[in-house]
């Protein structure tokens, strides 16, 4: 069994990298937070954490469970679709009515603060809006009711077909949550230059907008 072990976590990584790398409510918040500079650490670990737990409750057979009761993934897709859209229209308005000082090097000295900006280890407004950060990463993540589709039940039962190889190919698939929101919350940062003017902020902006409300709009409508 052991000489299956890595290909097996090979599988779950590459499973696992193509069911999250895809334009989403979630991708789209992370690369925001990564372009300002703000609470990254906190919100990559959120989703890659929480990527971790659901993937190890599909593999231990909890999606069983889950599929067993459908009233409970409609319950969190209205609820998450009418997170999405709400969040959603905050977007369009910074779009619409951008604040003063909306261009990276202005926007609340995200990217003065170094470090205590991404650990939220700040006080004052800082620790407010790091607050925010999370609380909306925690609702994006565990209000989708894709993400328990795709981490809980998909990945649980592709896992399943490992037989005792499961844990490699979970292990794999969660590695590739990490790899995946750790990349993209930093790697943002070298898109600074280009977030220097406040024109590209209105236009990711507008890019999150439309995201999160085509995303709460299908989730609604599914619900």
């Amino acid at each position: 069994m052991t000489h299956g072990i890595i290909p097996a976590g090979l599988a779950g990584f590459g499973t696992g990298l193509s069911l999250i790398v895809a334009i989403g409510a979630q991708n789209a918040f992370v690369l925001r937070q990564g372009v300002r500079r703000h609470s990254v650490l906190a919100v990559v670990a959120i989703c890659a954490l929480s990527d971790a737990a659901l993937i190890a409750l599909g593999v231990a057979g909890v999606g069983a469970f889950v599929t067993a009761w459908p009233p409970a993934l409609t319950l969190v897709g209205l609820v998450g679709g009418a997170f999405l859209i709400c969040y959603g229209i905050l977007a369009a308005r910074r779009t619409l009515r951008p604040a003063p000082g909306a261009a990276l090097g202005a926007e609340g000295a995200d990217s003065a603060s170094g470090p205590a900006a991404d650990t939220g280890s700040g006080t004052g407004s800082g620790s407010g809006t790091t607050r925010a950060a999370v609380l909306t990463c925690l609702a994006m993540t565990w209000l989708n009711p894709h993400v328990y589709l795709d981490t809980v039940l998909l990945l649980g039962s592709l896992a399943a077909d490992r037989g005792d190889l499961r844990w490699a190919f979970g292990i794999g698939a969660g590695l590739a949550s990490l790899v995946w929101f750790g990349a993209l919350g930093y790697g943002a940062r070298l898109l600074s230059g280009l977030f220097a003017r406040p024109s590209s902020w209105r236009v990711l902006d507008g890019l999150v907008a439309a995201t999160m409300v085509t995303m709460g709009g299908l989730l609604l409508a599914r619900a």
